[in-house]
C-alpha cells in the first residue's frame, strides 16, 4: 500500500521563498552574484585539474620503447645501484668512437648493480635504423629509443655522446651526474691520442663508494640532439 504523494503546499512554498529572500538581503547575495560565484569556483576547479593532468599523464606513459616495440617503463631493475643513460646517434661519429669504452664500463661495472642504457633521442633514429646499427657495431646493451624525448628531457642532454648518472632514491631516480665520457676529445676535429681523465668512470666508482660524485671538467663534444618536432 503506497502512501500519498508528496505535494508542495501554497503556505510551505511561500515560506521557502521568505527564507531565501531573507538570505539573500542578509548576505548581501543576489541569485546572480551566487551564480557568478559559483562559476569562478568550477573555474577555479577547472584550472587546477588542467595543472594537474600533465603530471598524472607523463607518469602513466611509458619512458621509452626498446626494439621490440615494447614500452620501457622502469630503468633500475630491483637491487640497481646506479642507471646510467648513454644518449647516442647512429650518424655521429664521435659517438660511434665512444661505442667500446661504454662497452667496457657496462662490462666492468653492471656486476656491481650498475644498469647501462643505449638511449636513441634523434627522431630519425627509427626502431629499423637502430636495430641496424647495433647490429653493424654489435651492440648489445639495453636500448631505449626515446621516440618522445622524456629520458633527453630527464636528464636535461643535449648532445651525443653524453652520459647521466641517476641512483634510485625509494620510487624516484636521482641525477647525480651528466656531461662528457671523459676528456678525449677537446673540441670538434680536436682530440687526444687517449683519454687522460674518465670522468664517468670516475663518477661510477664516487657513487658505489658512497661518495660526492665529481662535477665534470668540461663539456661534452659531439652532435647536437634534435629536438622532437611537435605537431
Amino acid at each position: 500500500m503506497t502512501g500519498p504523494p508528496h505535494v508542495h503546499s501554497p503556505s510551505s512554498t511561500a515560506l521557502s521563498s521568505k527564507v531565501n529572500r531573507f538570505t539573500e538581503i542578509k548576505t548581501g547575495a543576489s541569485p546572480l552574484r551566487r551564480a557568478t560565484v559559483l562559476q569562478v569556483m568550477v573555474l577555479r576547479a577547472i584550472v587546477v585539474l588542467l595543472c594537474c593532468v600533465p603530471t598524472a599523464a607523463w607518469a602513466a606513459q611509458p619512458l621509452a620503447t626498446d626494439l621490440k616495440g615494447d614500452p620501457v617503463n622502469r630503468l633500475a631493475a630491483a637491487g640497481a645501484r646506479a642507471v646510467v643513460l648513454f644518449f647516442a646517434a647512429s650518424d655521429c661519429p664521435i659517438s660511434n668512437r665512444y661505442i667500446p669504452e661504454i662497452e667496457r664500463l657496462d662490462r666492468a661495472y653492471s656486476p656491481d648493480g650498475v644498469r647501462f642504457w643505449w638511449v636513441y633521442p634523434n627522431p630519425t633514429d627509427t626502431q629499423g635504423v637502430v636495430r641496424s646499427h647495433d647490429a653493424q657495431f654489435d651492440i648489445q646493451g639495453n636500448i631505449a629509443l626515446d621516440t618522445e624525448q622524456r629520458l633527453t628531457h630527464m636528464a636535461h642532454a643535449t648532445i651525443t655522446p653524453e652520459v647521466a648518472i641517476f641512483v634510485p632514491s625509494g620510487d624516484q631516480l636521482r641525477e647525480v651526474y651528466r656531461g662528457r665520457i671523459d676528456n678525449r676529445y677537446l673540441s670538434l676535429g680536436q682530440e687526444r691520442p687517449q683519454a687522460t681523465r674518465h670522468d664517468l668512470e670516475d663518477a661510477i666508482r664516487a657513487v658505489l663508494a658512497g661518495k660526492p660524485v665529481p662535477e665534470p671538467g668540461g663539456p661534452p663534444v659531439g652532435c647536437s640532439i634534435v629536438p622532437r618536432s611537435l605537431p
